[in-house]
């Protein structure tokens, strides 16, 4: 019988802990930056969708994933990315 090692997670899970951290901070600071709101709207939503990765890609086990199964989690991202696309668009016609 194949015996099965269980490799420890916990250091790296400090660190993407420490790193959704300092972009929660970053998240705090820009409204209080004194930048045009769209520029403050642009850099949210790229810190967010940034800590959604994280999350997704380390807690929830994507990275150990097939790739096929990476692909079907990237549709709904691109699908976002193409409705920022054409609401930016619109917004600056």
């Amino acid at each position: 019988m194949a015996e099965v090692t269980h490799k420890s997670h916990i250091k790296e899970y400090i660190i993407i802990f420490v790193i959704l951290g300092v972009l929660t901070i970053m998240e705090l600071a820009v409204p209080e930056m004194n930048i045009a709101y769209a520029k403050k709207a642009i850099a949210l939503t790229l810190l967010a969708v940034a800590k959604a990765f994280l999350v997704g890609y380390y807690y929830m086990h994507l990275k150990d994933e097939h790739n096929w199964l990476k692909f079907i989690a990237i549709i709904p991202v691109s699908a976002v990315l193409y409705f920022i696309v054409v609401a930016l668009e619109s917004v600056y016609r």
